[in-house]
């Protein structure tokens, strides 16, 4: 392999013991912070603009794409300045039809790659994914890492993947996928997360959204603090993006809350931090119409996505 092949070094790894019950207790008080006022028009307005709206079936269709790329550029006819979302994200052979809907905007286009979700496939056939997805337009890449590799301790080979699909990204941003649902406890998390930073990674994730569990407060807390020791040790940000199971917008304030607590403000912007929950985009805006006019709108006013 190309890139930092055998860079890869076992004090990555080096980091205190995770607190199982410690992580949980702290997570579970950032979800007892009232936000409201100002505070929470700003904060809903800043949710909107982190969403990475997603569409990811095997029916996905042009026409779908193009609707759903249609609601990112305006989410909400009746109400005024509000923000576009962050991305769109969709598999390599649609990223073409995102481009297209999307020209004009400064919307990006992410894509899926590396035989997502499952990442079951050689290096070669993850490459050839990645490089069509950049070929059509993708400005982004969310790939899997090799689970069952991860499991198997072969940890240099994960690092050594994660670097390869980095070099071939060029100028796009890589966010890499941990599904942490499959790695099992916060301390494999945290040492998934260490090791795909070191690797390169622009973004860690959570999720794929295929697998349960997905995002939960104390695995992205995890994250989180591991993204904030890695800035102190290394002076270069990384970005979070927790993905599946977040689709009412308290829970995702409470997100920003624990985001600006852990690492600071810098990360609260759309560059740093991201929300992977499509459903989400429609509970913001029935909190944002309810700032706006007193009264909630019906959620058959809302586009499916």
């Amino acid at each position: 392999m190309a890139g930092k092949k055998h860079l890869f070094s076992t004090t990555i790894l080096s980091h205190p013991p995770i607190d199982q019950t410690g992580t949980e207790e702290r997570a579970a008080k950032f979800t007892k912070r009232s936000i409201k006022g100002p505070s929470k028009k700003q904060g809903l307005r800043m949710v909107l603009s982190m969403i990475d709206l997603t569409t990811l079936e095997g029916k996905d269709t042009p026409g779908k794409v193009t609707q759903l790329c249609t609601k990112a550029k305006q989410l909400h006819h009746q109400i005024p300045d509000l923000p576009t979302v962050a991305a769109i994200c969709v598999y390599p052979s649609m990223v073409g039809i995102a481009k297209t809907a999307l020209k004009g905007s400064a919307i990006k286009v992410a894509s899926v790659a590396t035989a997502f979700p499952s990442g079951q496939s050689s290096l070669r056939i993850k490459l050839a994914d990645t490089r069509l997805a950049l070929e059509q337009g993708a400005d982004e890449i969310d790939m899997v890492i090799s689970r069952g590799k991860f499991h198997s301790g072969e940890y240099n080979f994960v690092f050594d993947e994660i670097a390869s699909i980095k070099e071939a990204c060029g100028k796009a941003r890589l966010k890499v996928i941990l599904e942490t649902g499959e790695l099992g406890t916060l301390e494999q998390i945290r040492k998934a997360s260490d090791i795909a930073m070191h690797a390169g990674a622009d973004f860690i994730k959570t999720s794929t959204g295929k697998i349960q569990p997905a995002a939960t407060m104390p695995v992205t807390l995890t994250m989180l603090e591991a993204i904030r020791d890695y800035y102190y040790n290394t002076g270069k940000m990384v970005g979070m993006k927790p993905a599946g199971g977040i689709s009412k917008s308290k829970l995702a304030l409470h997100y920003l809350v624990m985001v600006k607590e852990t690492l600071g403000e810098a990360w609260l912007d759309k560059k740093w931090f991201r929300f992977g929950a499509s459903s989400l985009a429609n509970d913001v805006l029935m909190q944002v119409a309810k700032e706006e006019e007193g009264t909630y709108q019906s959620a058959t006013y809302f586009s499916i996505d």
